[in-house]
């Protein structure tokens, strides 16, 4: 069946006027989109070099990057090389999946910069790393994982960000993992927040006196559908996945900014958008420059001395030091719960003489969740969530220390209340009977001003050597 008739007949069976090896790249990219098949050329003669470039394109998946290999089996590099620097563009819309290096059709794949990153570190005559990025953003899935991919490839070769202009959203989170961001005076950075869209098409359907009727098999299977004004219960539960989200962000933009951009400061951004020298002040930017020139000063360093430049911000009278060597490394293989502190180390012991529990994390799951109040009852704003997200994750930190351990992404995600999970940990520390060993483990400042959760596990304690 022949797709797209109006591009086929311009293109098959008529003369044109194009060189052979660009007709070929064309009818190789939308050939198969046409007719709806692959297809095959015969009887043009080209030299090698010119059919392999017009060639069928490779692709670049999560498990096999023949993408990458494609170029250098033909010479070439599949990013731009200026004085050993390699050159990897970062524009348009970011999506997950995409089978091409660069922009396509305004959009750019993860798959793509993550094929160009390979690339680059595999190669003996790439010294660093340029990103430049001009995005506003784009997909949640894949970005994180790009993002640990730049920071650790940043161990092994110095990388920049170069912003011209805007870097936004997850074209920050991509910026963020570099060893320096450089960006022009109206340069835009920043957007670090989640956001969901939701289209209620009922009243127009009910304007042209269209009925959709949804047949399901599984309560959650029409949730958030076009076709219905959106429940409040789905409308809460799509605000608790995206205040994780955001946590992760937050996470992410710390683990590649170290201490010139925490994941609280980032968190208290709330997505606002900073430029210029607001961006340098705020710790998300280091250098207010034309991005031009910066790059060539970059490029210009010594052969063999071009390693990761990590001074503070220029154009701010925050602090210069900002090396944060852990960031630089390799993420772990167990990825970091997005909504629980770093635990605290463990306090020595009330006595010298009294050795320190321990008490094995606890395995038993999170109970289930009993179900969002009806739509007519009072229903928790935004704010309300968030709070109650942030008070969820400062009781599992708190149960950490305890010897306790719970998953508080898990927690939000299925609307586990602060009060039930308090209960929750109660339960399981009064199951235990070495309970008083567990408050002899508590850090000492404590005693000053006990939270209600070390006070309720004291009186557990208590009661148990009665």
């Amino acid at each position: 069946m022949m797709h797209h008739v109006q591009i086929a007949q311009r293109a098959f069976n008529t003369p044109l006027m194009v060189d052979p090896a660009k007709a070929l790249a064309f009818l190789s990219g939308l050939g198969p989109r046409i007719i709806g098949q692959e297809i095959t050329f015969a009887g043009i003669d080209l030299p090698f070099g010119d059919v392999a470039l017009a060639t069928l394109p490779a692709r670049a998946s999560l498990f096999g990057n023949d993408l990458a290999q494609h170029h250098q089996r033909n010479g070439t590099q599949p990013f731009a090389l200026v004085d050993g620097i390699a050159v990897i563009e970062i524009a348009g819309t970011l999506v997950h999946r995409g089978a091409w290096i660069g922009q396509s059709s305004g959009l750019t794949s993860y798959e793509g910069i993550a094929a160009q990153i390979d690339a680059a570190i595999a190669d003996p005559g790439v010294r660093g790393i340029a990103l430049d990025i001009d995005s506003f953003g784009g997909e949640v899935a894949g970005a994180f994982d790009l993002a640990d991919r730049i920071r650790a490839a940043r161990a092994l070769k110095p990388v920049q960000a170069f912003v011209a202009e805007h870097a936004l959203s997850a074209g920050y989170v991509l910026a963020s993992q570099a060893d320096r961001i450089i960006l022009p005076r109206t340069g835009a950075v920043g957007s670090i927040g989640v956001i969901a869209l939701h289209t209620d098409m009922s009243g127009a359907l009910d304007q042209k006196g269209i009925a959709v009727t949804l047949i399901h098999a599984g309560t959650h299977k029409i949730d958030a559908n076009p076709y219905q004004p959106l429940p409040q219960a789905v409308g809460d539960q799509m605000q608790r996945e995206l205040e994780v989200v955001r946590f992760l962000f937050a996470e992410t933009v710390a683990a590649g900014r170290g201490d010139r951009l925490t994941r609280d400061a980032a968190l208290a951004t709330e997505a606002a958008v900073f430029r210029g020298a607001d961006a340098i002040a705020a710790g998300l930017a280091d250098e207010v420059a034309d991005p031009v020139t910066a790059f060539h000063a970059f490029a210009a360093a010594p052969r063999g001395t071009t390693s990761p430049s990590r001074k503070g911000p220029k154009m701010t009278s925050l602090p210069t030091d900002t090396s944060n060597p852990a960031a630089a490394a390799p993420i772990a293989t167990a990825p970091a719960d997005p909504m629980v502190p770093a635990p605290e180390p463990p306090a020595a012991p009330a006595s010298p003489n009294a050795a320190p529990t321990t008490v094995a994390p606890s395995s038993a799951p999170i109970p289930p969740v009993a179900p969002l109040p009806a739509p007519e009852a009072q229903a928790p704003n935004a704010d309300a969530i968030r709070a109650e997200a942030a008070e969820v994750a400062q009781i599992c930190a708190q149960a950490a220390r305890l010897g306790v351990t719970i998953d508080a992404a898990d927690a939000v995600t299925k609307g586990l209340k602060p009060e039930a999970l308090r209960a929750r940990v109660l339960a399981d520390l009064a199951a235990r009977s070495d309970a008083a060993g567990i408050v002899s483990t508590a850090p000492a400042a404590a005693a000053a001003k006990d939270s209600p959760l070390i006070a309720a596990a004291r009186k557990v304690a208590a009661e148990a050597k009665r």
